[in-house]
């Protein structure tokens, strides 16, 4: 499939298709013409390129972390290394961490919402 199709299936610009394949991340052939021509299978990597982003991680690690992954399902190949799960732990532990966060941040504006709105604000349950 060209790019453009590629792009509209995935939700994923054009420009950010190419700078995965310019990173190692998704892998193209070409043409007679030139044009990229992905491979069906290109629709769940980018997904699941997609996915390793919003968890915060960078290109570098998304590249290394690809080959270890099964892209129709997510889950680990035979080619995850003890090394590679450490990383993911701590990877994983991090995203623990901001989620936490996150909660908290969500419990003291729910008390502003509450105090501001003149409702009393809802003890621990």
């Amino acid at each position: 499939m060209r790019i453009g199709e590629l792009a509209a299936r995935t939700g994923v610009g054009e420009r950010s298709l190419r700078y995965y394949e310019q990173q190692g991340l998704l892998a193209a052939d070409r043409t007679p013409g030139g044009h990229r021509d992905f491979p069906e299978r290109a629709v769940d990597r980018v997904i699941r390129i997609q996915e390793l982003y919003a968890a915060g991680l960078h290109s570098s690690r998304i590249a290394r972390i690809l080959p270890c992954m099964r892209d129709e399902d997510g889950g680990p190949s035979l080619r995850a290394t003890p090394e590679l799960v450490a990383e993911l732990t701590t990877e994983r532990d991090r995203i623990d961490r901001m989620i936490n966060d996150l909660l908290r941040s969500r419990e003291v504006l729910d008390e502003v919402i509450d105090t501001a709105s003149g409702r009393t604000p809802a003890g621990p349950a």
